[in-house]
């Protein structure tokens, strides 16, 4: 029997929705020139029912127009500080605390400029606002005339650029680097515009904190309270690997418990995400495994040193010293010399293999971080090998005739 039209439609309709979705959790920003722009024409085609079901759900607004789509997310832990900002580069080194600062003056200084600036401009303006006394007495100082700073900004803009902030016209950062030339761009106003995703402009607080920024005002009834829980519990779902029960408040949990069904129906009939729920928690899995900036297992040399020391921490019963897991890799350098990376052998470099396996295995809701080392969070069983046991196979009966 044929499939009738109606159901087609719908199966294409409802396929579309969720890639729209998936696009937008993914990348919050999407441009006509980039490479999301069969997402977007999806997006602009069912803005409608993206935008309500954003609202209602996790609270975040999300703008369309003909060049671009912006999904107004913020985050459902403010103190997370696991999935940074990242080079652009093969590299991928987490933005520093000056990187940081970096970003928000030129994003200030663009700003209040014109519609196309050069980088040694841009760079003029950024070490004149970094000049103010706050920031001074802060202990931010900047005159980039030293090349580590001026490979901050170029870091800066290279995630500018990808964000579609600015478009290269000329030139390139390394000739800025260099000191032998500079980089001119357009200004994308309208991106610049909607990058910022708070609930209240920074200049309306006489403090702006994170807290201040995005908190929810006016929950004066139960079904605002409500509706504000919600929209924290779907973002966490929506946003974090792992969604562990004791980083909730007894109301949190309370209603988690009462309406989980509906909660986790509701994400999976979107996004495709499949809930597994543990007595511990709750993690959305994505089988399309393309949700998620950190992927475990990887391949190479750092993936399979992670998942070695996922095994390790998952058999653990209590925290475990770096300086064991150290060791721990030193062990396992020899064991796996023919299949591991000349560089990661070589005598000082499990400390850095450490640190890199810990910080991934931390973005992923695995372990938690201790002065002295780590922790094994309940996800991280998954990884635990047992003990292999062997069952012979009971002798078979031969029936005569």
């Amino acid at each position: 029997m044929s499939t009738p039209l109606a159901e087609i439609l719908d199966g294409q309709r409802d396929a579309e929705l969720r890639r729209g979705a998936r696009a937008l959790l993914k990348r919050p920003l999407l441009l006509a020139h980039g490479g999301y722009a069969d997402e977007l024409r999806l997006v602009r085609r069912h803005a409608t029912e993206l935008r309500e079901w954003f609202e209602r759900n996790t609270g975040w607004g999300l703008q369309v127009d003909a060049e671009s789509a912006r999904l107004r997310k913020t985050p459902g832990r403010l103190d997370d500080a696991s999935h940074p900002a990242r080079e652009t580069n093969r590299a991928q080194a987490p933005f520093t605390r000056r990187r940081y600062v970096l970003l928000c003056l030129a994003l200030a200084a663009l700003e209040r400029g014109e519609n196309q600036t050069a980088l040694g401009r841009l760079a003029d303006h950024i070490v004149q606002e970094a000049s103010d006394p706050r920031l001074v007495a802060a202990g931010i100082e900047f005159t980039l005339e030293r090349r580590d700073e001026r490979l901050d900004l170029a870091a800066v803009v290279r995630l500018l650029l990808e964000l579609g902030v600015l478009r290269r016209v000329a030139g390139d950062e390394q000739a800025y680097i260099s000191g032998a030339g500079d980089a001119l761009y357009d200004v994308e106003r309208r991106v610049l515009a909607g990058l910022l995703a708070t609930r209240r402009g920074p200049s309306t607080l006489a403090v702006a904190s994170l807290d201040a920024l995005t908190a929810e005002s006016g929950l004066d009834t139960d079904e605002l309270r409500f509706r504000a829980i919600r929209h924290h519990l779907t973002r966490r779902l929506l946003d974090d690997p792992v969604l562990y029960y004791d980083e909730l408040s007894d109301t949190e949990l309370a209603y988690l418990t009462k309406q989980r069904p509906f909660i986790l129906a509701r994400i999976s009939e979107l996004t495709g995400l499949v809930a597994e729920v543990r007595a511990e928690g709750i993690a959305m899995v994505d089988p399309s495994d393309d949700l998620t900036d950190v992927r475990m297992p990887e391949q190479g040399t750092h993936g399979h040193v992670t998942l070695l020391l996922a095994e390790h921490l998952a058999g653990a019963r209590r925290p475990v010293l770096d300086a064991d897991l150290r060791s721990r890799v030193r062990a396992l350098a020899a064991e796996h010399a023919g299949f591991w990376s000349k560089s990661a052998k070589a005598p000082g470099a499990e400390a850095e293999l450490v640190e890199q396996a810990l910080v991934k295995l931390a973005a992923l809701g695995l372990v938690d971080r201790t002065p002295e080392g780590a922790v094994a969070r309940p996800a991280l069983a998954r990884y635990a090998v047992g003990a292999t046991v062997v069952t012979e196979a009971a002798p078979r009966k031969v029936h005569q005739q």
